[in-house]
C-alpha cells in the first residue's frame, strides 16, 4: 500500500530538512530559553556525586573508538552464549591479548575498575606458564563480569526477576515498559516461543500492577518476534498472521487494562507495521481499551508523516493511542543497506542534528494531536528534555529512558520538575539473548557524537554540549553529511554505482512488478553476425564471423580507449534505461527470482563502469612511464590481443556475459560471444543493445548454440584468447582443444565451480549463521558457482544449528519466480533436475537427511535439501543446486577440517562464522581459495568490492571485477628510446646549480 508519507522514504534529504525547518515553530527567544535551561540541567548533573549510571561511566572509560571498547563489546556479545570451555577460553585470549588495558590510568567507574583489574589479571595469567591452571578461574570471572555488565542493560533474566528489580524504580515514581528480549524469529517454533513469552509476561505484569499504587507498567512488542517471515516480500502472509497474534496480545492487555506498545524496527518494515497497527486501531478492542500505542523513529524521513497519518486516523475514529517517539537505533545498518541496494537516497537522516530537528518537530506535532495521542518522549539528551518541556505548554506527556542510562540526568531533571512523569524501557531476558539490543545501545550511546558519551567528559563545555541543533541546521548550506555520499556516488568520481530497486518499497517497485507480470516472453533466438539475425549457425557462419572480427580488430584497438569507454558507459546507461525489460527476461528465461534478477542487472552495469574506469588508465596510448637512468625513456603500453572468444553460462546470462564481453572490448579486442543455449534471448538483446550504444557491428558477434558449436569456435585459427565460465570439466576440454588445435599459445581465462565450504564455531551467533547459510546454499536455487555446498559445524552447537536450520528452511517459499514472494525459483532445465534428483538419492543413502522443503509438483522446481554426512571426502565434484551437506567437527581438530577442505582440490569461496579473530587469521592463512567471507554470506560478490575468482579446480584467475582482470585481455608492449642518440642529453646538461 502507498501511504501519504511513502514518497519521503527516498526524498532528497536537503528538501526534507528544509521542510522541517519551515514547519517547526522555533523562534529565537524559545531557542535561547531552551538552551539556557539545558546548560543549567547539565551543570546540575555534573555537580552531582552520581553523575550517571555505571553503564554511562563504563562507556566513558571504554569508548567504542578504542580497542578496549570494541573488545569489551565483542566479549559481552559472544561469551555468554558459548557452550564449550575451549572456545570460551579462546575468545577471552583473543580479546584480552588484542588490547592495552591501561592499568596506569585512574578510572572512577567501579565497573571500569573491576573490568580493568579482571582484564589485566587475565592478560598476565594467560601469558604465564601457569595459564592452563588459571583458565577455569579466569573464565568464570569473565563470565561473571559479562553478566554484571549485562545487568546494566537488562532488568531481569525473567519477567518475575525483572518485577523484583523494578521495585526501587517504581518507588522513585517511574513506570516500567517491559521489553522481552528477542526479535527476528527465524522459524515458527521461535516465533511461538516469543509469543508465549509475551503472553506470560502480560499476565505477570498485570498481577504486579494490581499491587501498585503508582503508574501501571506496560509491555513493548517487536513484530519481528511474532513471525519468522516479517518481510515485505511475504506481506500477503505475514500481515494477517501477525495482526492476528498482535490482536490476541492486545485483547489480553485490554482485559487487564494494561498498555501495549509496538516497537519500531528497520525502515523496510515500516509499511508492514503501519498496515498491522492500522488494523488493530480499527478493531473494536482499541476503542474500548485505549491502551494501544506505537513507537516512531525520528531519524526516518517518514516520521512526521507517520505521526500525522495516525493522528488523522484516531481522530476520525474518535480513539486514543499513545506514541513513543525515539531517535532511532538502526542508523548504521540503514546506511549500509541503502548503499548496497543502490537506492536513490537514504531513508534516514545522515546527520544527527537533522534527526534532532526531526525529533523536535515530531514532538511539536504530537502535542498538536494531544487530544487523541498521548506523547511518550524517549531521550537521554539535556537539550531535548528541556525542549520537550517547553513544547508541551502544560499538556500531558511522559519521558522515557532506557534501563541503565540517563539516571543522573533524570534525577537532576526531576529535582527541578518533580511532578512530571517518566517511564523506563526495561529489557527482560537471559543474557545470551542480549546481542541485538546490546549492540544497538552501545553504538547508539557510545558513539563520539552521543550526548551520553560527552556528558561525563568535563572537557566538553556545557554551552557547546547543549548547543541548539536547530540553529546548527539553519546555518548549514548542505544538510546531507559530506562524508556519507549518496549510494549512486559511493565510488566517488571514479564511477557511478548501479541503480537498484527497493522491493520493500511499494512506491519504488510497483511499476517493475506490473511490467514483470505483463511481460510477453518470446523464446525465439538468433545469432547476430555483422549485425544480421541468423537462425541457423554452421561452420561457414562461424568462419565468416571470425574473419570479419579479425579484419576490424586493429581498427577497434587503434581507437582511443577514452572513446571505447564512452561507448561502454553509454551501454551501461542503456541497461538501466531498459532495466524492467531485462529483469523480466531474466525472471522468465533464466527462472531467477525478482530480487536475483535485479541484482544481476546491477552487476552487469557495474562491470561496464568498472572496466571502463580501469581501461582508461591501463590501455591509454601514453601508457606507463617506467623510471630508469638518465638519457633513456621507457614506456609500457597495452594493446588488445586480437579476437577473443567469450563463453558464458546460463546461471548469470546477463552479468557474466556482459562482464566477459565488455572486458574484451575495453582492451581493444574484437569479440565472438557464445552464451549458454538455455538463455539465448538475454544474450541477443544484450548484444543488440551494445551495437546500439556504438559497438561496431563487425567488432562484436553473437553465436548461439550448444557444445558442438563451442567446439567449432575453439578451433578457429584466428582465435587469440578465450574467457570461459562454467564447469571444470568443460574448461579442461577447452584447454585441451586450445593446446591440440593451435600452434600458438592461446590464453584461457577460466572461472569454474567449487565444493565451497563454511566453518561455524561455537562463538558464532546462530541466527546470523543460519541466515547466511540459507542465503549462501539455497539462494538462486543453489545455482551459483560461489554457493555453499558443505558447512562444518562445531559439535557443541551442531544440534542447535540443525534445529534452527530446519525450522528456517520450513519458511522458504519455492515457487514461480515471477511472484515477489518466491525465495527460490526454478532449476534451469530438466537435465539439471535429473542430476539433482540422482544426487539426492545417492547422498541420502550415505547420510542422515536433516530437512527437505515442501514444494509444489513442477518440472522446474527442486526442493532444497540439507543432509548430514560424516565425511566430506565422499563428495568428489560440485552439485549445482540447492543441496547443503552438513558435517560436525571437533573444536580441537580445526586443522583436520582445513586439510579436508584443501584436499578437495577446489578453491573458489570459503566462509567462516566466528567471533575469534585468531581463528579468522588461521583460516585466511591456510585455506586455499580465492574468496574468503568472514561473518557474512558467501555469495553476491560486488564488482570492484569483492573481486571474484578461484584457484586449483576452480579457475585460472585473474579475478573478475578486480583490478587485474583486464590485464589478461591485453598484450604488453615496451618501448625504450635512447634520447641521447640525437642532440645529446639536454635534460641533464640543462640542470642549474640552484
Amino acid at each position: 500500500m502507498i501511504y501519504p508519507f511513502s514518497s519521503y522514504r527516498y526524498k532528497c534529504e536537503n528538501l526534507v530538512v528544509n521542510e522541517l525547518l519551515e514547519h517547526l515553530e522555533w523562534p529565537d527567544d524559545i531557542s535561547a530559553t531552551v538552551h539556557g535551561d539545558a546548560v543549567k540541567l547539565t551543570q546540575a548533573v555534573r555537580t552531582r556525586k552520581d553523575k550517571g549510571g555505571p553503564l554511562e561511566a563504563f562507556l566513558q572509560e571504554f569508548s567504542l573508538s578504542t580497542d578496549e571498547g570494541l573488545a569489551m563489546m565483542c566479549l559481552a556479545e559472544a561469551l555468554l552464549r558459548i557452550p564449550d570451555v575451549q572456545t570460551a577460553n579462546a575468545l577471552i585470549r583473543d580479546k584480552v591479548a588484542a588490547s592495552d588495558w591501561l592499568m596506569g590510568q585512574d578510572h572512577e567507574s567501579w565497573l571500569a575498575k573491576a573490568t580493568l583489574l579482571g582484564m589485566s589479571a587475565v592478560r598476565l595469567t594467560l601469558d604465564s606458564v601457569f595459564s592452563r591452571l588459571g583458565e577455569p578461574i579466569i573464565r568464570e570471572a569473565m563470565v561473571r563480569a559479562m553478566q554484571i555488565m549485562g545487568q546494566q542493560f537488562v532488568l531481569g533474566t525473567s519477567i518475575e526477576d525483572a518485577l523484583e528489580h523494578a521495585v526501587d524504580y517504581q518507588d522513585q515514581g517511574y513506570r516500567l515498559s517491559y521489553d522481552m528480549l528477542g526479535e527476528g524469529a527465524r522459524d515458527a517454533k521461535t516465533a511461538q516461543a516469543y509469543y508465549d513469552a509475551y503472553a506470560h509476561a502480560i499476565e505477570v505484569i498485570a498481577k504486579g500492577n494490581r499491587d501498585l499504587s503508582s503508574g501501571q507498567s506496560s509491555i513493548s512488542v517487536k513484530l519481528s518476534a511474532l513471525h519468522p517471515r516479517y518481510t515485505y516480500t511475504q506481506h500477503e502472509r505475514c500481515v494477517p498472521e501477525i495482526t492476528e497474534r498482535l490482536l490476541a496480545l492486545c485483547k489480553l492487555c485490554a482485559r487487564h487494562d494494561m498498555e501495549l506498545t509496538v516497537d519500531a524496527e528497520e525502515a523496510d518494515r515500516l509499511d508492514l507495521s503501519v498496515q498491522i497497527i492500522e488494523a488493530i486501531i480499527r478493531d473494536p478492542v482499541c476503542s474500548e481499551w485505549g491502551g494501544f500505542g506505537l513507537a516512531v523513529q525520528a531519524y526516518q524521513k517518514r516520521a512526521l508523516g507517520v505521526i500525522d497519518y495516525f493522528g488523522d486516523l484516531v481522530r476520525s475514529n474518535n480513539q486514543s493511542i499513545h506514541i513513543r517517539l525515539v531517535k532511532g537505533a538502526y542508523w548504521d545498518s540503514e546506511i549500509k543497506i541503502a548503499q548496497m541496494g543502490g537506492f536513490p537516497e537514504y531513508p534516514v537522516f545522515t546527520r544527527k542534528r537533522n534527526t534532532d530537528l526531526s525529533y523536535l518537530l515530531c514532538t511539536q506535532r504530537l502535542f498538536k494531536h494531544a487530544d487523541h495521542i498521548y506523547p511518550k518522549l524517549a531521550t537521554h539528551n539535556a537539550h531535548t528534555l528541556m525542549a520537550v518541556k517547553h513544547l508541551s505548554q502544560g499538556k500531558a506527556f511522559e519521558f522515557q529512558r532506557l534501563h541503565g542510562m540517563g539516571e543522573g540526568l533524570y534525577e537532576a531533571y526531576f529535582g527541578q520538575y518533580p511532578d512530571d512523569k517518566a517511564s523506563i524501557y526495561a529489557p527482560v531476558g537471559p543474557h545470551r539473548d542480549l546481542l541485538p539490543y546490546l549492540v544497538r545501545r552501545l553504538l547508539e550511546n557510545g558513539a563520539n557524537s552521543s550526548f551520553v558519551n560527552k556528558l561525563l567528559d568535563e572537557s566538553v563545555d556545557e554551552v557547546q554540549l547543549c548547543g541548539d541543533p536547530v540553529l546548527r541546521v539553519r546555518e548549514s548550506q548542505v544538510h546531507r553529511h559530506d562524508s556519507i555520499p549518496l549510494p549512486a556516488r559511493l565510488f566517488g568520481e571514479e564511477r557511478k554505482n548501479s541503480k537498484g530497486y527497493d522491493l520493500s518499497d511499494p512506491l519504488s517497485s510497483v511499476n517493475l512488478l506490473k511490467f514483470i507480470s505483463n511481460y510477453n516472453y518470446d523464446v525465439k533466438s538468433f545469432s547476430v553476425i555483422n549485425g544480421q539475425l541468423i537462425d541457423v549457425v554452421d561452420e561457414s557462419t562461424i568462419e565468416n564471423a571470425f574473419e570479419s572480427a579479425r579484419k576490424v580488430q586493429s581498427y577497434w584497438d587503434s581507437i582511443d580507449v577514452e572513446n571505447r569507454c564512452i561507448i561502454i558507459e553509454r551501454f551501461a546507461d542503456f541497461l538501466e534505461r531498459d532495466a524492467e525489460s531485462f529483469i523480466s527476461m531474466l525472471v522468465h528465461e533464466a527462472g531467477k527470482t525478482i530480487q536475483d534478477s535485479c541484482d544481476e542487472l546491477r552487476e552487469a552495469v557495474d562491470f561496464c563502469r568498472y572496466y571502463a574506469q580501469q581501461g582508461r588508465t591501463l590501455f591509454s596510448k601514453s601508457g606507463q612511464v617506467l623510471r630508469g637512468y638518465t638519457g633513456e625513456h621507457n614506456r609500457l603500453i597495452m594493446e588488445g590481443r586480437g579476437v577473443f572468444l567469450c563463453i558464458s553460462p546460463w546461471n548469470f546470462p546477463l552479468a557474466i556475459f556482459t562482464g566477459q564481453v565488455i572486458a574484451a572490448l575495453v582492451a581493444g579486442n574484437s569479440v565472438i560471444a557464445k552464451p549458454a543455449p538455455q538463455t539465448p534471448c538475454v544474450a541477443q538483446k544484450c548484444v543488440q543493445l551494445m551495437h546500439k550504444a556504438g559497438i561496431p557491428l563487425d567488432v562484436l558477434h553473437l553465436v548461439q548454440g550448444g557444445g558442438d558449436i563451442g567446439s567449432m569456435l575453439v578451433k578457429q585459427q584466428e582465435l587469440s584468447g578465450v574467457v570461459f565460465t562454467g564447469s571444470t570439466r568443460t574448461a579442461k576440454v577447452i584447454q585441451k582443444g586450445l593446446i591440440e588445435q593451435h600452434d600458438s599459445l592461446i590464453p584461457l581465462i577460466a572461472e569454474t565451480g567449487g565444493l565451497n565450504a563454511m566453518i561455524i564455531d561455537s562463538s558464532a551467533l546462530l541466527e546470523q549463521a543460519v541466515d547466511d547459510v540459507i542465503h549462501s546454499a539455497f539462494g538462486s536455487a543453489g545455482q551459483r558457482c560461489s554457493a555453499l555446498r558443505v558447512v562444518y559445524v562445531q559439535d557443541d552447537i551442531a544440534d542447535s544449528f540443525i534445529s534452527l536450520l530446519s525450522g528456517a528452511m520450513d519458511e522458504l517459499v519455492v515457487d514461480d519466480p515471477s511472484n515477489l514472494s518466491a525465495d527460490i525459483g526454478y532449476i534451469i532445465d530438466n537435465e539439471a533436475k535429473i542430476r539433482l534428483n540422482n544426487h539426492k538419492s545417492w547422498i541420502v543413502g550415505r547420510g542422515q537427511k536433516i530437512h527437505v522443503c515442501l514444494v509444489d509438483d513442477h518440472e522446474r522446481l527442486f526442493a532444497p535439501l540439507a543432509v548430514e554426512i560424516k565425511d566430506s571426502a565422499i563428495l568428489k565434484e560440485e552439485v549445482f543446486g540447492p543441496v547443503l551437506h552438513v558435517v560436525r567437527y571437533d573444536g580441537d581438530l580445526l586443522d583436520v577440517v582445513i586439510n579436508q577442505i584443501n584436499a578437495s582440490g577446489y578453491g573458489l569461496t570459503f566462509g567462516v562464522h566466528s567471533r575469534i579473530e585468531t581463528v579468522h587469521e588461521q583460516l585466511i592463512e591456510k585455506i586455499r581459495v580465492g574468496n574468503i567471507y568472514v561473518n557474512r554470506s558467501m555469495t553476491g560478490a560486488v564488482v570492484g568490492v569483492h573481486p571474484f575468482g578461484g584457484m586449483g579446480l576452480s579457475g585460472t584467475g585473474p579475478k573478475a571485477g578486480g583490478p587485474y582482470y583486464l590485464h589478461a585481455f591485453g598484450v604488453e608492449k615496451h618501448i625504450s628510446t635512447d634520447v641521447t642518440a640525437s642532440g645529446g642529453n639536454t635534460t641533464l646538461v640543462n640542470l642549474t646549480d640552484d
